[in-house]
């Protein structure tokens, strides 16, 4: 029993005729005649009597009349709803995001969509980049915003900001007096790095491979505020965005280097967004067009 007949059969019934019908329908008349024939054959009744130019509801036909009616209205208040999800944000919206962006990129964001969008409820956890890509891939969550790296489908990813990073040393480091250093001068001291499968190590680690070199790692550790503290009490040199710098740290001058990550949000490609991640990743596209 498909909709098209029913709706067919209901304007039959409400308009006394086919012809009526069909130019309620916007259809001819034989094709309101072949949808009432298949909606009879599917229920395996005669829904209308034709007698001479009058047709009338058999006793089949005033049985499946309300029912038909209910089923009509059903499907438009479904519309209707589905139509509203576009309209007015809310639900549950289920995203991820790393510690560094969560503190230092997202406040704004946050407050924005909590202001714009009331009915809305956030779940937002804080995990690694490459965890937070895999509870995408595998559907647990619908956004996340972390540091990009090569992606394949079926995920999708979409810069929003070009975070640039600094090499620092606490201000008694060896290196801190400097007026420049060059890679193979970090690499004769310690380093303090994100884990080796983290996109920023491999940025860092591909650079220094470039010439042959490797950083001395002395930890590693995956919280970029806990970076900042081990460069900052001397324990060894580390990378930051530049978001992060303070007094706590110095900068070094290194020629010819030029460290950025991209960070920007990933979806999966196969998945119907909810309202609220899209209205959050409109968001996203507009801090993008004025980075």
């Amino acid at each position: 029993m498909d909709l098209a007949s029913l709706e067919a059969f209901v304007a039959v019934a409400d308009s006394g005729g086919f012809s009526a019908a069909g130019e309620r329908l916007h259809l001819t008349q034989p094709a309101v005649s072949k949808r009432i024939a298949v909606l009879e054959g599917q229920l395996g009744r005669r829904l209308f009597d034709r007698v001479g130019r009058e047709v009338a509801l058999t006793e089949a036909g005033q049985s499946l009349l309300p029912r038909a009616r209910r089923i009509l209205a059903e499907l438009e208040d479904t519309r209707r709803a589905l139509g509203h999800l576009d309209a007015e944000v809310g639900g549950r919206l289920s995203l991820a995001t790393s510690h560094h962006i969560g503190l230092h990129r997202l406040p704004p964001l946050l407050r924005r969509f909590g202001q714009t969008h009331p009915l809305a409820a956030l779940d937002l956890r804080f995990l690694d980049s490459e965890q937070a890509w895999a509870e995408v891939l595998h559907g647990r969550l619908e956004l996340a915003i972390t540091t990009l790296g090569p992606a394949a489908a079926p995920l999708r990813t979409v810069p929003v900001w070009d975070d640039r990073l600094e090499f620092v040393v606490a201000p008694d480091h060896p290196l801190a007096g400097r007026e420049q250093v060059d890679l193979r001068d970090l690499a004769a001291h310690p380093a303090v790095l994100p884990d080796a499968n983290t996109f920023t190590h491999r940025i860092v680690a591909e650079r220094f491979a470039a010439e042959d070199l490797a950083p001395t790692l002395r930890m590693t550790t995956n919280t970029m505020e806990t970076l900042r503290m081990l460069a900052s009490v001397g324990l060894a040199w580390s990378v930051l965005p530049q978001t992060m710098l303070d007094a706590q740290t110095v900068v070094l001058r290194v020629p010819g280097v030029a460290l950025q990550r991209q960070l920007g949000y990933v979806t999966h490609a196969g998945r119907t967004l909810s309202s609220a991640a899209r209205a959050f990743m409109a968001l996203l596209d507009d801090a993008a067009a004025r980075d």
